[in-house]
């Protein structure tokens, strides 16, 4: 059964096809679901819908759609956890992590997360709503969210489409949201992936500076850079150990490298990258001949690309070159950006990089179909807008990130705040090393070490396709969210 809030206001926009159509301003729909979770049936509301973004002087200036879970079994719902759940980009909607990750329901893919027909969705046995309440949010023109141009049709992009509007005006909504649904009281979580790892790190700080709002936890997936600097031979370094991680999934290095199993690898692939290849990268064209020599043997040795090609790259392999070149002479085939488990077919082999991802194909293949239908047919949600799975955000600014910052800050400000990041070996955008270096650049002085977690998975970007690492991830979440909360009547304080 479903119910419609009496608050509900409409503005017309055009599309880009000339028809109008309606754009719900503030509006709930709440249907009521069951989901087996660890084999203990979980009673649940989901409302979705739209709620309003206000000015300083409490007009809407944009509509964001949201899909909130909240167990409905549970006496004190007040002191439940609460996960605030974005999505990348910047652009993209909240879709990859509510069907595929941490909600009740997700995309019917087979174990390794490759499409499958008929498309669907099916129930999540290793959600985390058996432990939080989770709401996903899709920022600006992603997902059914839309701008509410002015009173001369005009859109303010700046109040929206960069790194720091982002924050601020989503900080806004997280209040507006907290207030209605009566979850002040509740230990508050953030989850972001990709871009919405900057996203969340800077909500951290933001929250509690602007709204007073302060959380138990940050979880990154997959997280960008954070605004910390690594250009040059750091950055550079720090690609080998993604290099040989895609090398031994694909059995693309030499057999006693084969031989080892992947996480008793990859932390001699990573000394060897901070101790040899950073020192050497750093002497750039002045290094002597012979010592360039033995790292380019080694380094070919460790990524399964030729000694030749990485020495006539000056060992400064772009990593756009490696997706092309791993395969090019043994199956002719790409690897995937994101996920280098997939693999693509160009036109051509020769080149310096593949014609398109393979695994972003392989996954809209599955998601679109899958949430229009879900959020239509099972949620009740009803409109005409498109739902943009990639939305028109850019141009996005990107000065001033300091998100990473930020979140130290908040940290360190707030004894009670956590963070744990997730990663995907065979993530080529975001690699798990790289992912590493962030997490021990966020605590300099080392005093919130212990605060500071880190978890890998034998998969990409989005690790929770592959089935044995949903439920492994899922389960780190979970235990995350036990670990972190605080003892009743426990002072946050050092």
């Amino acid at each position: 059964m479903k119910y419609i809030s009496s608050l509900f206001l409409l503005f017309i926009i055009f599309s880009s096809y000339a028809q109008k159509i309606e754009v719900p301003v503030d509006t709930t729909v709440v249907t009521q679901h069951s989901v087996k979770i660890k084999g203990q049936n979980i009673n649940y509301s989901a409302t979705t819908g739209m709620q309003p973004v206000w000015n300083k002087d409490g007009e809407p200036i944009a509509s964001l759609y949201y899909t909130y879970y909240k167990r409905s079994d549970i006496k004190n719902p007040e002191n439940r956890p609460l996960a605030i759940s974005f999505n990348g980009g910047p652009g993209s909607a909240s879709v990859w992590m509510h069907i595929a990750y941490t909600g009740p329901r997700i995309l019917k893919i087979d174990d390794e997360g490759f499409p499958v027909q008929p498309y669907g969705i099916k129930e999540n046995p290793y959600s985390i709503l058996d432990v939080a309440d989770i709401v996903y949010v899709n920022p600006v023109n992603t997902g059914y969210s839309r701008p509410i141009p002015d009173a001369e049709g005009k859109v303010d992009r700046e109040k929206f489409f960069g790194v720091n509007a982002d924050i601020s005006y989503l900080a806004e909504w997280i209040n507006t949201f907290v207030t209605r649904n009566s979850r002040w009281l509740s230990p508050k979580y953030l989850i972001g992936e990709s871009y919405g790892t900057t996203r969340v790190s800077g909500l951290a700080l933001e929250l509690q500076s602007s709204q007073w709002m302060y959380l138990n936890g940050v979880i990154l997936v997959s997280p960008t850079e954070l605004g910390i600097e690594r250009d040059g031979p750091v950055e550079i370094a720090n690609r080998l150990p993604y290099f040989t991680a895609a090398a031994w999934y694909h059995k693309a290095l030499p057999e006693e490298l084969q031989n080892k199993d992947l996480e008793e690898l990859l932390p001699e692939v990573e000394k060897y990258a901070v101790n040899e290849v950073l020192p050497m990268l750093v002497k750039g064209g002045f290094a002597e001949e012979s010592s360039r020599q033995e790292i380019a043997e080694k380094m070919a040795y460790y990524s399964g690309i030729s000694e030749e090609v990485i020495l006539q790259n000056n060992l400064e392999v772009p990593i756009r070159y490696f997706w092309k070149e791993l395969l090019r002479n043994s199956s002719g085939y790409t690897i995937g950006r994101l996920d280098s488990r997939y693999l693509g077919l160009d036109e051509k082999e020769a080149g310096d990089s593949p014609d398109y991802n393979a695994e972003l194909t392989s996954w809209l293949h599955s998601f679109t179909p899958a949430i229009n239908h879900y959020l239509r047919e099972e949620l009740n949600f009803k409109t005409d807008l498109k739902y943009f799975m990639f939305g028109p955000v850019h141009p996005w600014d990107r000065s001033a990130n300091n998100s990473g910052e930020n979140l130290r800050a908040a940290m360190a400000q707030n004894p009670n705040l956590d963070v744990m990041i997730q990663s995907g070996y065979f993530d080529g955008a975001t690699t798990y090393f790289n992912a590493k270096y962030s997490l021990w650049q966020l605590d300099p002085s080392g005093k919130m070490k212990d605060r500071l977690h880190f978890k890998g998975y034998r998969s990409g970007h989005m690790m929770y396709l592959r089935s044995e690492d949903l439920k492994n991830a899922n389960e780190d979440i979970r235990e995350f969210i036990e670990k972190t909360l605080p003892e009743e009547g426990a002072p946050a304080k050092y």
